[in-house]
């Protein structure tokens, strides 16, 4: 598309690619692990509500944030992010327009592979971002 910017996570892997590169170097993936993964979908970058894209520009910049709460550690506590230790993933929010509060998208990062997820639901369920569609 003309005139769409990347941000630069468009090098950035897939949950399962850092699956298969763990595996082809000698690691090991558990079946939890295995089956958050899978349980994750996937969005096209240009799929996103454009207040996703503001916050990942807001990542991509270091802030500032508009909620005292963006960055903070997120503990994949729901267990549907593949299992990592604390402090891997931190959390943003993706403001949604009309609603009193932060309501319920965030972008949730992770730092490993640099992947990018995005829930709609609270934590329910995610989406990594594909910056390559």
């Amino acid at each position: 598309m003309v005139g769409m910017r990347f941000p630069p996570r468009v090098t950035r892997i897939s949950a399962a690619a850092a699956l298969l590169s763990a595996l082809l170097v000698g690691g090991t993936v558990s079946a939890t692990t295995a089956d958050a993964a899978s349980s994750v979908g996937s969005i096209c970058y240009g799929d996103l509500p454009s207040q996703a894209h503001d916050t990942l520009d807001l990542i991509d910049q270091g802030g500032p944030y508009p909620y005292s709460q963006d960055g903070t550690v997120f503990t994949n506590r729901e267990g549907v992010l593949p299992s990592e230790s604390s402090g891997y993933y931190h959390e943003y929010t993706v403001i949604t327009p009309g609603s009193p509060t932060r309501g319920a998208r965030r972008i949730v990062t992770g730092e490993g592979s640099q992947e990018d997820y995005y829930t709609s639901d609270h934590y329910a369920t995610f989406d990594l971002v594909d910056f390559g569609c």
